[in-house]
């Protein structure tokens, strides 16, 4: 297992070690889905420059002082609630998200979503309604060829209207070990968000991720600047492929939203 990597230490203690493998059981999940076909898209940031974009009781999540703005383009798959069974077609789309890393008081690493970008509208009006989460509703398509897989999207509402995302990877060869920075990056067990006014993070658990490096063929986005971030300058520092996981989540101590990878 990987050291912890060294993070700004918010009030109440350190933070969590970052373990590949989910710290808790879910024995009872709120919900089910898959996560499949993901682009993992990292660039570094001054940790100052996103904490006041943080829900309160977080703190930007640091690796050798800097933070991470992230980029994740995937298929969702059979959101299920409770114990049903999957929804196969208002629960499975498209889906591109902006995140950013965080650690609370308690010292649980989790991640702050910016914006969320998904091809079915009643998803994302119960997502903004009923939950206050930044989902948006896009054109959106994912193609695999062989190789490579191609993400695009182009926001309808609530906009900005026309905010898009065309990137393509290249699968490589699958990561035997992954470093610790790629470990902080994908190994997150929470989402720290803020509903009615008041703070919350929500669990999850999924198997060890498959990662694979990738190779960036084309990105042609502007979702990052459209969330409210600095746009990325220069080549991100990180991309990864994975095929997917299972995924559940647990039951927060106030109520959440549809959470996503």
């Amino acid at each position: 297992m990987p050291r912890t990597p060294p993070s700004r230490t918010p009030p109440g203690g350190p933070p969590e070690p970052v373990t590949a493998d989910p710290p808790g059981a879910v024995a009872s999940p709120l919900l089910t889905q898959s996560w499949l076909d993901l682009a993992f898209l990292h660039w570094a940031v001054a940790p100052e420059d996103v904490a006041g974009l943080l829900p309160p009781g977080a703190v930007p999540d640091t690796f050798d002082g800097a933070t991470y703005v992230g980029l994740v383009a995937f298929r969702m798959h059979r959101v299920g609630w409770l114990r049903l069974p999957g929804v196969p077609y208002l629960g499975t789309f498209p889906e591109t998200n902006v995140r950013l890393y965080s650690v609370d008081a308690h010292g649980r690493r989790g991640v702050v979503f910016r914006s969320l970008d998904a091809s079915r509208l009643v998803p994302v009006l119960m997502g903004r309604a009923g939950f206050g989460l930044p989902y948006v509703w896009s054109r959106m398509s994912v193609r695999d060829a062989g190789d490579t897989v191609t993400y695009a999207s182009s926001r309808r509402w609530p906009g900005p209207r026309g905010a898009h995302c065309r990137i393509t990877v290249r699968k490589g060869e699958r990561i035997a070990e992954p470093t610790e920075l790629e470990h902080f990056l994908t190994a997150r067990w929470g989402m720290h968000s803020a509903f009615l006014g008041r703070s919350l993070y929500l669990p999850n658990v999924h198997p060890r991720w498959p990662l694979h490096r990738a190779a960036l063929v084309r990105c042609d986005e502007d979702l990052v600047a459209a969330a409210g971030l600095p746009a990325p300058s220069g080549e991100p520092v990180s991309v990864l492929y994975s095929p997917g996981v299972p995924v559940r989540f647990g039951r927060p101590a106030r109520p959440a939203g549809i959470p996503t990878p």
